[in-house]
Parts: C-alpha cells; sequence; structure tokens
C-alpha cells in the first residue's frame, strides 16, 4: 500500500500547480490572436479581423500574390510593378528593415502600409493611436479625384489612428475634413499609401461600401503588378525555430517541465538515501574552560582549583623523579634541582602556599589564580611543553 503524502510533500504539489495554472492563464492572456478569434490582418487569419478572404479574392481574380516571409533587405532589387502589403504588423523593426523598405520605396516599388504601427516602418512617418478599439465603423468620404477613389466614394474604417501632420503633409485621399484616414505620398521613383486602419481589407469589412474597391483601386489591374503580401513582420518567418515559436509548443514545453521537475523533485525526496544529520558539539573545549572557571568564580572556589592544579602537579612530577605523590615539599626542590636543574626559589614558596590553600584556609582571588597559573607552567615545564625559564618568565 503507498505511503501517504506527507506535508511538505503536499505543498510542494500545490506550489506545481499553482504554477502551473498561472502558466496556463498567462499563455491564453499574452499568446498571440488566433487564427480563429478576432485575428489580425494576415493572409493566413480567417478571424473577423483577420485578411484570408481578400488574399484568396485575388488569388482568384487573377492577382499575381504571394505572401512574403523575408526581411525587407531581400526584397526585389526591380522594385517596379511592386506592391508591398504592409497591414498592421506587430512584429517592430530594426534599422536594417527600415534601410531595405526604404531601399524598396526608391527604387519603384510601392508600400501599402496600414495601421498606427506601420508608420514606424515608412520613411518619414509617424502615426497616433486614436485609442478607442470598440468604437463602431465610421464613413469617410472620397476627398480627392484619384484613381484611387474611382467606384468608392466612401469607405469604412474602425479605429483609425492619424498621421502626424508635423512630421510631413502627404496627400489625403480619405476623410471627413478633420480627420485624415488614407494618405499617399512619394518617396524616389516608387510611393507609399498608409490607411489608418486595415479595415477595408479585413474579412468582417471587405464587403462594405467602398472597401473592396479600394483595395482593389491599389493594386491596379490584374497580372499588372506582382503583390507580395508581408507575414514577416507577423512572425511567420523562413526558419522552423520561428515557426515553433509561434505555436502553443513552447508553452506546452515549459508546462510539461515544470511537471517533470515537481515529480522529480518529489521522487527524489522520498526515494533517496537517507543520512542522519550531523550534530554539531554542544559546547567547545574553549566553552567548557570558560563555564568551568565560571562555576570556580561564582561559587568563590579558588582553593578547590589551586588544589587541582597541585595534584596535577604532584602527578606529572611523581611519574618524571620516582618520588611518591605525597613526598615532603623539601624533597620535592632537592629533587627537581638534582634531576631537573630547577634552582629558583620560587618552587618551593608556590608549594607552600599551595598545601595551605588545600587546607582550607580563605585565599583570594588573586592569588588563587597566580598560584593555578604557576603550578600550571611547573606542569607545562614536566611535559616538555615549555622551556625551563618560562615559569621565572611569566612573572
Amino acid at each position: 500500500m503507498p505511503a501517504a503524502l506527507d506535508t511538505r510533500d503536499r505543498r510542494l504539489l500545490i506550489v506545481a500547480g499553482m504554477v502551473l495554472a498561472a502558466l496556463l492563464i498567462a499563455g491564453a492572456v499574452i499568446s498571440g490572436p488566433g487564427q480563429n478569434g478576432p485575428g489580425y490582418p494576415s493572409s493566413y487569419s480567417t478571424g473577423w479581423r483577420g485578411a484570408k478572404a481578400a488574399y484568396l479574392l485575388l488569388t482568384e481574380l487573377g492577382y499575381s500574390v504571394e505572401r512574403w516571409d523575408h526581411a525587407p533587405s531581400e526584397l526585389p532589387a526591380d522594385a517596379q510593378n511592386t506592391i508591398l502589403i504592409l497591414a498592421e504588423p506587430f512584429v517592430s523593426p530594426d534599422p536594417e528593415d527600415t534601410r531595405g523598405l526604404r531601399r524598396f520605396i526608391s527604387a519603384g516599388g510601392t508600400v501599402l502600409a496600414t495601421g498606427v504601427k506601420s508608420a514606424r516602418f515608412l520613411p518619414n512617418g509617424k502615426a497616433i493611436a486614436a485609442g478607442d478599439v470598440l468604437a463602431e465603423p465610421k464613413e469617410y468620404r472620397a476627398m480627392a479625384a484619384s484613381a484611387l477613389t474611382r467606384g468608392a466614394p466612401k469607405i469604412t474604417m474602425a479605429d483609425p489612428a492619424f498621421w502626424d501632420d508635423a512630421s510631413m503633409a502627404p496627400v489625403t485621399i480619405y476623410g471627413d475634413g478633420t480627420e485624415s484616414v488614407v494618405l499617399l505620398y512619394s518617396e524616389g521613383k516608387g510611393s507609399v499609401l498608409w490607411w489608418a486602419a486595415s479595415t477595408p481589407l479585413t474579412n468582417g469589412a471587405i464587403a462594405s461600401s467602398g472597401n473592396l474597391a479600394l483595395l482593389l483601386n491599389t493594386l491596379g489591374p490584374p497580372r499588372r503588378n506582382r503583390v507580395l503580401w508581408d507575414e514577416y513582420f507577423h512572425g511567420q518567418r523562413d526558419s522552423f525555430g520561428t515557426y515553433i515559436a509561434n505555436t502553443p509548443l513552447p508553452w506546452v514545453a515549459a508546462q510539461m517541465g515544470i511537471l517533470f521537475l515537481a515529480l522529480l523533485i518529489t521522487f527524489s525526496r522520498r526515494s533517496g538515501p537517507v543520512r542522519a544529520p550531523a550534530v554539531a558539539a554542544r559546547l567547545s573545549p574553549l566553552e567548557f574552560v570558560e563555564t568551568l572557571g565560571d562555576l570556580y568564580q561564582d561559587a568563590h572556589a579558588g582553593n578547590a582549583a589551586v588544589s587541582a592544579a597541585l595534584q596535577r602537579f604532584r602527578y606529572l612530577f611523581a611519574r618524571r623523579s620516582g618520588l611518591p605523590p605525597r613526598a615532603r615539599i623539601p624533597d620535592v626542590c632537592r629533587a627537581a634541582a638534582a634531576q631537573m636543574g630547577w634552582t629558583e626559589p620560587a618552587l618551593q614558596d608556590t608549594l607552600v602556599r599551595a598545601e595551605r590553600a588545600t587546607s582550607g584556609l580563605a585565599l583570594p582571588e588573586p592569588d588563587a589564580l597566580d598560584l593555578v597559573q604557576r603550578l600550571h607552567d611547573y606542569s607545562e615545564r614536566l611535559e616538555g611543553r615549555r622551556g625551563a625559564g618560562a615559569a621565572d618568565g611569566n612573572r
């Protein structure tokens, strides 16, 4: 019978589930518009704002139309009779892209650009967003007699942007007296036609009054011009990696990765080797010494400290000299002088004072500390840890 999940495993799975849910929500919110939803003016999109209907209609009418998924620098050098449809690009251009478009237009090409973002691609182009994406479509009348307005006295647009007149003053083709929604200007040997919105070529509005006529007037008669429908700035790049990046696969991979890591961590915690945690010593040797000293100080037991130091000295001296541990002080001093060369008179004074302290006489703390230090020094000399003059040098 499998063991039940403990609290930490349950918490780990809850956090992983929350992260997975956050990824799903983020994918739904920030992913690009789908081909079956409202869409964007792509020749692949069947959504309301898509443009697949216009693309298929142009094909049926005999236009030489093709999708363009290359950088602007690869546009044909012989740009005469070539029209590039740049419909609401959402991938920002780099300087090389804008230079490529300028070369194309200057060489005699025509660019049909729609939407506020497309103005950034154009020479001297600048537009301001209208801001109300939910506004109802509005009719705009022809403002100039032109081949572009033949059969289309009015067109319909929704949420148009506005051209910034401070940048340049192109010819207004459609507007309402205060707003210009279709503009035309020349650049080199070519020309630019800017629509304030993509409405006239979208699936949902191409059949509205004048919209289809405007599109056909812009492209000219069938088989006369080559029409390139840009998908490069819709993210359709000519590489497998770019294609994958525009599918749900990256989000699926991220979610599967989160789930795999959660399972791996849970399994490793439950099935890994069990090792007892290292337990650090509660007291280090120095802490033990400090604790013992505090106990002696709190108990005013200087006599006991001197007694312990004296017993250690006698034990070491007896082992070194061969005398009994309780040998008389004069015998200890004579043996120390004969065997070890200790001729200092301080040894006898130290031993006499230490013997008196062990008899129970009250001993001030400074005197007890002095005696313990002296006996400690002599004990270290017996163990060979200090030189012969160490005890005298400490005084």
